[in-house]
């Protein structure tokens, strides 16, 4: 039996990976969720948040966390143009098409990436990247506890403005019924944009409070994208709180499982079996997800 101090600090590392995680996920169920497109471009796009944030420290000395709205508003463009004028025209809306544009793009950012900054692994020092907060005798990474108060402030935003919000409204009504959505004089090309731009808007928030304590490549995003799909099905499709505990419940699935794996010698690799060990779970028990609503 493991020691109590190492389990609660096994349980707090977990809660806060899991904050990375739920960040990710917000902007994809934003857009697979609620508007049911399959983003394969979601980890290229991060990649790129991640190189953004990294060359603005390096280059220009600012600071991830000052970063911040400087990215994400240059990602909701990029999210908003690739929609309007790449993934919208090309798919001809179906989603079979969608799926493939995306995969495309995800293939032609990862490659250019390649090309242009070539494979090294890059990363940066702040004044706080090893930082630690001792809470119990556990002892937490600054950033991490810091992707934690953003996926919390992030999801209360997302929400706000789906539920308060005109943009909100029509994004939930194209969600429910497209085509009486533009009956009523819904612009849907534009909501969709929205929506894309929104959601690569928080990749660009999740890219500023991970480059700190994590490192960037061409293919960073690649390990992402599966854990950020596996969140946003366990939480439920479209609900931003279900995200964010879906986030939490697998980062701590990973850090405990990891740690009873090194307990009995089996690795650190029980920490992914047991991701899909609790998803294969719900899903059985309960196919819609933990938040989301029966079809």
């Amino acid at each position: 039996m493991p020691d109590p101090s190492i389990l609660l600090a096994a349980l707090l590392n977990g809660l806060t990976q899991g904050a990375v995680y739920a960040l990710i996920a917000l902007g994809l169920t934003l857009i697979y969720g609620v508007l049911h497109i399959i983003n394969f471009a979601h980890g290229a796009a991060l990649m790129l948040a991640l190189y953004a944030v990294y060359f603005l420290y390096a280059r220009a000395g600012v600071d991830p966390y000052v970063a911040l709205p400087i990215v994400a508003a240059a990602m909701f463009g990029l999210g908003y143009a690739l929609q309007r004028f790449v993934v919208g025209r090309a798919s001809h809306g179906r989603d079979e098409n969608i799926l493939l544009v995306t995969l495309g793009i995800a293939i032609v950012m990862e490659n250019l990436a390649l090309a242009i900054f070539r494979s090294d692994t890059r990363t940066i020092e702040t004044a706080y990247t090893f930082a630690t907060v001792n809470i119990a005798g556990a002892l937490i990474p600054v950033a991490k506890l810091a992707a934690l108060a953003g996926a919390l402030v992030i999801t209360v935003l997302l929400y706000a403005l789906i539920a308060r919000t005109d943009l909100g409204r029509a994004i939930r009504a194209l969600a429910r019924e497209r085509q009486g959505a533009r009956l009523v004089g819904i612009d849907a090309e534009h909501v969709f944009a929205m929506s894309f731009g929104i959601g690569f808007a928080c990749l660009g928030a999740a890219a500023c409070f991970l480059m700190p304590a994590y490192y960037v490549n061409p293919t960073v995003g690649s390990g992402f994208v599966l854990i950020a799909f596996t969140v946003v099905v366990l939480g439920g499709m479209g609900s931003f709180g279900g995200a964010l505990l879906g986030g939490f419940i697998v980062g701590i699935a990973e850090s405990l499982g990891g740690l009873a794996g090194m307990a009995l010698g089996l690795g650190e690799n029980m920490g992914q079996l047991a991701i899909f060990v609790i998803f294969i779970a719900v899903l059985l028990l309960r196919p819609q997800g933990l938040f989301g609503a029966r079809a």
